[in-house]
């Protein structure tokens, strides 16, 4: 069917049928285990599935999400890029908006120069060339990678190569070559980064999928210090931690120190794929023409959505938010470890990023709490995770705590 102008018009859409929520029944390939529920809407910080009940979500897409959920502004910077121009050019071409977001995450940082992406995962694998590219300068045998126990940098070959996952990284030996995985300590690291083979360590400063484990900023010191020492690039991973979630626009703030690399990611476009690395003046200058490629890396409407996202994030009013409810969240968290039932046996976090440790199965204290409407992330088999919107109100903190502390206190085998 034709319209008068020749072109195709659209079809009325068939009735809906319902979403499989059994793996097995859906044409996706089954590589996640998915609740069973079907996600239709969203509304501030919650989300609501096809059957209309609302869920206070402490997930945020997995630290996406950072303003929640139809926020006005960030309609508005989407429907604004959709008519400022064509979606994708390629980087054959300059477009403004990549140039634009460029130049804000060079004057908000450490960097000198930006390369666009799409993923987190992508990013570090970009970070991890650019460092043996500028590793080469340095000498020809100075090529290998190391990464941190509890780290979690990816599952493509190299960062699933720096991803201290056994479970993950089994199936798919043998790994990408040159990486290797270091204990979280200063004295190992100093024998481990001696070696003239290293040309990077790469660091979360705080550790997400590792059970949020948020490493001391006199510990970041003294790794950048041994780093520039050993003529190491220190690369931070800050895809989870990054931009804002800590309660600064980077994490790396609060040690006072900078990287040579930084990974950021997943809120940096409100919900759309985007990535960036963010290179030092000597990485960058390593790095040469035709070195990387993409193909929608840093297209002109996610990058013009991600040039207002990341501007929201570095809002002072915001930060503040996050450091003051964040303060409140931790202590509210700690009040449920220190209660009689015992069910938590440690608190971690900092800003909007907080794991507890459980006695019980972490995934049955997941599926609990959306019963009761929370929606929570494990990080681990006996770890939550906590990772609600940057824009969450004090009121929905203590709503979500209530609920929490009620499913804490109904173990599984009492139900």
């Amino acid at each position: 069917m034709t319209s008068g102008l020749g072109l195709p018009t659209l079809t009325p859409p068939v009735a809906q049928a319902p979403v499989p929520t059994d793996e097995r029944d859906s044409a996706l390939l089954p590589t996640y285990a998915r609740a069973p529920i079907t996600i239709a809407g969203g509304e501030g910080t919650e989300l609501i599935d096809d059957e209309g009940r609302r869920y206070l979500d402490f997930t945020s897409g997995i630290a996406v999400n950072a303003l929640g959920y139809g926020d006005p502004g960030l309609l508005a910077a989407m429907h604004a890029a959709v008519d400022a121009g064509p979606a994708h050019v390629s980087n054959l071409f300059h477009s403004r908006p990549g140039e634009e977001l460029a130049q804000w995450l060079v004057d908000h940082s450490f960097a000198s120069r930006v390369f666009l992406c799409n993923s987190g995962a992508e990013a570090n694998e970009g970070a991890f060339k650019f460092a043996r590219r500028w590793g080469r300068s340095l000498g020809p045998a100075k090529n290998e990678i190391v990464a941190l126990r509890g780290a979690f940098h990816g599952r493509l070959f190299a960062s699933l190569a720096a991803t201290d996952r056994p479970g993950y990284r089994a199936p798919f030996r043998p790994l990408a070559g040159g990486i290797s995985i270091a204990e979280r300590d200063i004295a190992t690291l100093e024998t481990v980064l001696r070696a003239d083979t290293v040309t990077a360590l790469i660091v979360e400063p705080v550790q997400g999928e590792g059970g949020v484990r948020v490493l001391d900023p006199g510990f970041l010191r003294e790794l950048r210090a041994l780093t520039a020492e050993r003529r190491v690039a220190l690369i931070l991973d800050e895809i989870q931690c990054g931009l804002g979630r800590t309660g600064t626009l980077f994490a790396y703030e609060r040690a006072g120190i900078e990287p040579d690399l930084l990974t950021i990611a997943k809120p940096m476009a409100g919900g759309l794929p985007m990535g960036a690395i963010l290179l030092s003046a000597e990485i960058a200058a390593a790095v040469e023409t035709g070195d990387h490629g993409t193909t929608f890396g840093g297209g002109p409407f996610v990058a013009a959505v991600a040039r207002y996202v990341v501007q929201r994030l570095a809002d002072p009013a915001l930060l503040a938010s996050v450091r003051d409810n964040g303060a409140w969240l931790g202590a509210a968290l700690a009040a449920l470890a220190g209660s009689d039932e015992g069910a938590v046996r440690a608190v971690r976090g900092i800003g909007l990023m907080w794991g507890l440790d459980v006695r019980e199965p972490a995934s049955a204290i997941v599926t609990r709490a959306r019963e009761q409407g929370l929606l929570l992330l494990t990080a681990g088999t006996h770890t939550l995770r906590l990772l609600p919107p940057l824009t969450v109100t004090r009121a929905e903190l203590e709503r979500g705590v209530t609920i929490l502390r009620d499913v804490l206190s109904k173990p599984l085998e009492k139900q």
